[in-house]
């Protein structure tokens, strides 16, 4: 399965922050939105990536004061991307090298969505039981 099918069952929209936002903004709309991280934008350039686990690591160092800094000093700034066309295995296996949950999706340096390691390992599954089903109703039928 491709990234570009997994888009086009769960949808292409990502939840944004700029450089300048709080990071007790970012842990708003993190819990607000359901979602486990964001992609923190300049303009229409992609200059990072924040997730919870950003949050968290912040408030343990800096305490409550953090809240207040700007989502930038937190951000993971060196932001791995997938392309549409890359395959689920080959996602699965960057994502579990560098251990990071998230992948923005990007074709020709537009941001066209994002997956997470749940949405890769949904697909995986729903493969392998068609795969399976489909081998039982061959058995079945011989």
């Amino acid at each position: 399965m491709l990234v570009s099918q997994i888009l086009r069952s769960k949808g292409d929209t990502v939840f944004t922050v700029g450089p300048t936002d709080t990071i007790a903004a970012v842990a708003a709309l993190l819990h607000s939105r359901r979602v486990g991280a964001l992609v923190v934008m300049d303009a229409e350039r992609v200059v990072g990536i924040v997730s919870e686990r950003d949050v968290v690591r912040a408030v343990a160092d800096g305490g409550g004061a953090a809240l207040d800094k700007p989502v930038s000093k937190v951000m993971t700034k060196d932001v791995l991307f997938a392309q549409p066309g890359e395959t689920v295995d080959a996602l699965l296996s960057r994502m579990s090298d560098r251990r990071i949950r998230h992948l923005p999706v990007c074709l020709k340096d537009r941001l066209v969505g994002i997956v997470s390691i749940g949405d890769l390992v949904k697909s995986k599954i729903s493969e392998v039981e068609a795969e399976a089903d489909g081998l039982k109703a061959y058995i079945a039928a011989s």
